[in-house]
């Protein structure tokens, strides 16, 4: 009688993605350009600065990135802009309704407003989300 095989799979440690802080000055025009408006929610999420409507989430930071999520129209308005892009937070994973805002947008607080409160309308359309 032969000596049955066995093998066992490795199992392969996921390494935690090293994200490094958001610079200074984004924060602060992250928190300049938001809105003020009641039904915004700031919360921090995976330890970077975000806002959230409904329960949806519609503006953050991740790392050197401020991203937004928008409807269709709207996103393919802001990814036209040279430096927008599909916000991936690890290689391979984009997120599919946001968008990276053009970082040379992050020191005009109006047009960083302007992207945000179109975000924030999106997330209002959205059905709320239960916590």
């Amino acid at each position: 009688m032969a000596a049955k095989k066995t093998t066992t799979a490795k199992k392969t440690k996921r390494s935690t993605p090293r994200w490094t802080k958001s610079p200074p000055a984004l924060v602060e025009a992250f928190a300049a350009a938001l809105p003020d408006d009641p039904r915004v929610e700031r919360r921090a999420m995976f330890g970077y600065p975000a806002a959230f409507a409904n329960g949806q989430l519609f503006t953050g930071l991740h790392q050197d990135d401020c991203m937004v999520r928008l409807g269709d129209t709207e996103r393919e308005k802001l990814l036209a802009l040279p430096g927008a892009k599909p916000f991936a937070p690890m290689p391979g994973r984009v997120m599919r309704e946001y968008a990276v805002v053009p970082p040379a947008l992050h020191a005009d607080r109006r047009a960083l407003r302007r992207w945000m409160e179109k975000a924030l309308a999106y997330a209002c359309s959205l059905p709320p989300k239960q916590r």
